[in-house]
């Protein structure tokens, strides 16, 4: 059995998945949670790309980054990842879901 899934605040089944029953909202659950990890980590590597203040030369290498800046740039991807899912992802889950019941007998 999996196992239960928390989903990030605003994120609704899809009508289909709620009617199917409780076992069809935890697959959909795990698929949903697999997503926002791997949105996570793709907006992760994507900020990375980005070149910070002091990074490109500019200010002769000095970097003004405060602790507070450089922790509210580590919450983003998440932060993005989530709100991402709450908008209804990137179709992923429902693809996962639909390929693993296909695949059972």
């Amino acid at each position: 059995m999996i196992p239960p899934v928390d989903l990030p605040a605003g994120v609704r089944l899809p009508p289909e998945v709620r009617a199917a029953g409780a076992g069809a909202q935890q697959e959909y659950r795990a698929a949903l949670s697999f997503e926002r990890v791997l949105l996570g980590q793709l907006t992760k590597a994507m900020q990375a790309t980005v070149p910070t203040d002091g990074e490109d030369g500019e200010d002769g290498g000095t970097s003004g980054t405060s602790a507070a800046t450089q922790t509210y740039k580590n919450m983003l991807p998440g932060q993005m990842a989530d709100a991402l899912v709450a908008g209804g992802g990137i179709g992923l889950a429902s693809d996962l879901v639909r390929s693993l019941r296909t695949g059972r007998p």
